[in-house]
């Protein structure tokens, strides 16, 4: 089988997978022999097998351990080398006497890149890197950016009115866009280990957070609050719910210890973090969530958030909904002062995805990043 089609294979796998894994990335693998895929798999659970493992189990019950051999495997990362929670991969491809194995990329890690591509070299496997890798590597984003920048992956989705506005005056907000632009944010939740809201969005929407089909809650990643004070009350339903301990909250080291208790004892976990001028500092927050083991984070609110992330540079990705109305300049922007004194500091978008959603408009793009840290 000719190698893109068989990492199309792994990729689609490994798709079904993502928001599910952290902190391991989400990894797909495909076994194939001749033309006929054997089995595919993807990262499971943490302490759970990697999707080489995975793909190569199932190809074994269903075809028996004589079918391996001599087979390929695609793979969207190169294979681990190291015992962890599981053994190494590379030594399974090997006692499975694959022949050939085609590798996305380089693992990011420099402690452990290349080990796994050269052990299977030494023991005579042939292996080819760089199949699909840029498909490859946009799937691994978040890992990468941890890997390489001790935070995770950023992405600001934002729903606005024609001339960016999130809210009336008033603060009503449900609903600016369409049933289609809200169930393709679902899509984005169940595709993210966590989603971010700052207090005054939970104070006024009382959001639940969570990925939702057809009015059924379906999936619930890590929820973080940013309140630095602790000033949302324990009523909301981000304590309240079922999932109270999927709620992170980010608060300040001096915020009050009897809130903090009190949040706690509704199952939420209270993260303290460094102040700036008043502020969270953000950059530490998002290197406390890479401890913690988040790879990826999508924040939906509100203005004055979004508009720190940005001037500080911390936001990667941007899923920008447009409604066609219009609230006027009294209603309340989707993103506070940027501080922007020239329009060539401006952040600015590379176009990935523009299309409409029933009668919105969906814009979907990066924000440059540095060399160093492009994933």
């Amino acid at each position: 089988m000719d190698p893109e089609r068989a990492m199309r294979r792994a990729l689609s796998r490994a798709r079904r997978r993502e928001g599910r894994t952290h902190p391991n990335p989400t990894v797909g693998a495909a076994v194939v022999k001749g033309d006929r895929v054997l089995a595919t798999g993807a990262t499971s659970a943490t302490g759970g097998p990697h999707a080489e493992i995975v793909a190569l189990a199932a190809a074994r019950r269903r075809h028996g351990a004589r079918a391996l051999r001599g087979a390929g495997l695609a793979v969207t990362l190169e294979p681990c080398h190291h015992q962890g929670r599981t053994g190494p991969c590379s030594q399974a491809i090997r006692d499975a006497g694959l022949a050939r194995v085609w590798v996305g990329h380089r693992d990011p890690n420099p402690a452990v890149s290349d080990r796994g591509i050269r052990a299977l070299r030494r023991a005579g496997v042939e292996v080819a890197v760089g199949i699909l890798e840029e498909e490859c590597r946009w799937l691994h984003r978040g890992f990468i950016s941890v890997q390489q920048r001790e935070r995770p992956w950023v992405a600001l989705k934002l729903a606005a009115t024609l001339d960016g506005r999130i809210a009336t005056r008033g603060g009503e907000s449900r609903w600016i866009t369409g049933a289609l632009a809200r169930a393709h944010v679902h899509q984005l939740r169940g595709r993210v280990d966590a989603v971010m809201v700052g207090s005054a969005t939970a104070r006024s929407d009382d959001p639940e957070l969570t990925v939702r089909s057809d009015g059924k809650r379906v999936h619930c990643p890590v929820r973080i609050l940013v309140d630095s004070k602790l000033v949302v009350p324990t009523r909301r339903r981000l304590f309240r719910d079922r999932d109270a301990a999927r709620t992170w909250v980010l608060a300040g080291r001096a915020a009050p210890a009897g809130r903090r208790a009190a949040r706690e004892a509704c199952g939420a976990r209270v993260l303290p973090i460094a102040t700036r001028g008043g502020h969270l500092d953000l950059r530490v927050a998002l290197r406390t969530l890479a401890w913690e083991g988040l790879t990826s984070v999508l924040v939906e609110g509100g203005g004055s958030l979004a508009a720190a992330l940005l001037r500080a540079g911390l936001v990667d990705e941007v899923h920008w909904y447009t409604a066609p109305s219009l609230l006027g300049a009294d209603a309340r922007p989707a993103v506070a002062g940027l501080q922007v004194a020239r329009l060539g500091s401006r952040p600015e978008l590379e176009v990935r995805d523009l299309r409409r959603l029933g009668p919105d408009l969906y814009v979907h793009g990066t924000l440059p990043l540095p060399r160093r840290g492009r994933p």
